[in-house]
């Protein structure tokens, strides 16, 4: 199985430690962005190879984003770029830039409402990637392992379906019904 596992841990009211890893056959070049008002962590970008992890420590009230960036390289120029979930700095760093959809997002939020940490994964910006988050060491009685684990490239609607011409036209993300097609019905909005 193929996907970017992030880790949760919360072993003290200190700081919480996220584990990225990498079970997908390809690099996979996360990002990080922070929620508005809340520090930036040490790192916002870094690659990821086959089997490879990164640990990073966040503070124990921290909310924001991760997600990983696909089929990436730098030109002659030395600017960096992605096919899926560029964060469009030109760098491996982020540096407080969201992913441009279509992107399979982590979004958390620790010592939320009442104390608790919330986490889910979302494809409202679209999919590009499998993506499962596993909490560890917590003491909540809904701590689940979250995620979706299922290829969507291989099933995406033609009308929703990123390509690379570069990997001989393969489907490499699925853009969300909003995005690729601007309707009332599938914005939530009208």
């Amino acid at each position: 199985m193929s996907l970017l596992t992030l880790f949760l841990s919360t072993p003290g009211v200190i700081s919480t430690t996220f584990t990225i890893l990498n079970k997908c056959d390809y690099t996979v070049w996360p990002g990080i962005q922070s929620n508005a008002g809340i520090a930036s962590l040490p790192t916002t970008g870094f690659a990821l190879q086959k089997d490879e992890s990164k640990t990073i420590t966040a503070p124990a009230s921290w909310g924001g984003r991760f997600w990983g960036r696909t089929h990436c390289s730098q030109d002659s120029t030395g600017k960096f770029s992605c096919v899926t979930a560029d964060c469009s700095t030109g760098k491996v760093e982020c540096a407080g830039n969201n992913a441009l959809p279509p992107a399979t997002l982590a979004e958390f939020t620790l010592d939320g409402y009442g104390g608790l940490d919330f986490f889910d994964v979302s494809l409202v910006d679209g999919y590009n990637l499998p993506m499962l988050v596993v909490p560890q060491g917590g003491k909540g009685q809904n701590c689940s392992t979250i995620g979706c684990v299922s290829d969507l490239n291989e099933s995406c609607p033609s009308e929703l379906k990123v390509t690379s011409t570069a990997d001989g036209g393969e489907s490499v993300a699925c853009k969300s019904a909003c995005a690729a097609l601007d309707q009332d019905q599938y914005c939530c909005r009208g």
